[in-house]
């Protein structure tokens, strides 16, 4: 007997109007596997999975369950999907209902448990998430992670063979962040199939046993964490995976957006476990971009944390500029004092009709 789950062939998704969502996606997913799907934004990440269950249909190809085409009017389409759960990213709880109810209401009304078996089952499920105790709690007691796991137990509760999740951290701290990936990683040790969005590479490095790569609505590449991660075969795959743990931003006027910048820097400080640091690199930036570049042309600031984490390097381009920056004499004392007392390994060096100032952050 074979242990495909899902088979997808030659998948594509065109909206009215033209838009193309996928195109041409080819894959299995198999008993026991752990899948990490990575990409930029808008490569079809979320359309691909929610395709896995005919949450939105295909235009073209096919999608199977167990041999069934999801595409077939023969299908019991709702029978499908009590195999396939969904956590979705934005938590969609009832509300009006306490944490027990909300995990319990599925098994009763679709699968026809009694109240007493399908509230001992959810409350079986709301220990595997770590919750029990807050089985009588409405959604509103609960934090962002708890509300997530919530998820996971009602999703659980139908007992699927197979579960998606779709960016199952979006919106949540580093704390809540954890608690989430506790359960995810328990489930995977326990055998159950799942498939993941993630924009959180560390997550699928540590969760995925295999990754696929998604970018202009297709699966570019697949392979094992180090097929990926450490010898990529695609110039597309080696791109992306050469910018992971970097931060882009341009400034293009003297009205840039401070707070985006700031706001930027704390998320990537939040995702890669960096601590205090973001209030650094935000003196940072701004010290520098409103004391020592005279702005000549567009600033490109580019923010990379090695994979150690023992530092993080800040880099300022300045196009159009053939002169010293530190060195010159009308930076406000207080300014350069703040900079050398942040930064170690100051640098600048010319590179074509630009300049660019380099420092390292311990």
């Amino acid at each position: 007997m074979s242990d495909t789950i899902i088979e997808v062939k030659n998948l594509g998704l065109t909206y009215p109007g033209g838009h193309v969502a996928l195109r041409d996606v080819n894959c299995e997913i198999r008993q026991g596997d752990v899948i990490a799907v990575i990409g930029p934004s808008g490569s079809g990440k979320s359309t691909f999975l929610r395709c896995l269950n005919a949450l939105e249909m295909p235009t073209q190809g096919d999608v199977r369950v167990h041999g069934q085409s999801l595409l077939s009017e023969e299908t019991d389409l709702p029978a499908i999907r009590r195999k396939i759960g969904m956590v979705f990213q934005q938590q969609v709880l009832f509300r009006h209902m306490n944490v027990l109810d909300n995990v319990s209401i599925a098994p009763r009304k679709v699968l026809g448990l009694t109240l007493q078996e399908a509230r001992e089952r959810a409350m079986k499920y709301l220990r595997v998430v770590g919750l029990a105790e807050k089985a009588e709690f409405r959604p509103d007691a609960l934090s962002g992670g708890e509300d997530q796991r919530v998820e996971i137990a009602r999703c659980l509760a139908m007992e699927p063979e197979i579960i998606l999740f779709d960016e199952p951290f979006a919106g949540l701290d580093p704390r809540m962040v954890t608690e989430v990936t506790a359960v995810i990683r328990d489930l995977a040790k326990k055998g159950m199939t799942m498939v993941v969005v993630t924009h959180d590479m560390n997550f699928a490095r540590e969760i995925g046993r295999r990754i696929f790569f998604m970018q202009d609505g297709t699966i570019l590449e697949e392979g094992t964490v180090s097929d990926i991660f450490e010898h990529p075969q695609k110039s597309q795959t080696k791109i992306f995976v050469g910018n992971l743990r970097r931060l882009f931003f341009d400034v293009r006027s003297h009205d840039y957006d401070l707070y985006k910048l700031n706001a930027e820097i704390l998320w990537f400080c939040q995702r890669y476990a960096l601590g205090q640091r973001y209030l650094t690199l935000q003196l940072l930036c701004e010290e520098t971009l409103t004391q020592v570049l005279p702005f000549t042309g567009p600033i490109h600031i580019r923010i990379h944390c090695p994979e150690d984490g023992k530092g993080v390097s800040l880099e300022f381009e300045q196009e159009n500029c053939a002169d010293s920056l530190m060195d010159r004499e009308d930076i406000d004392p207080i300014s350069r004092m703040l900079i050398e007392g942040m930064a170690t390994d100051i640098r600048e060096e010319q590179q074509g009709a630009g300049r660019i100032l380099s420092m390292q952050i311990a």
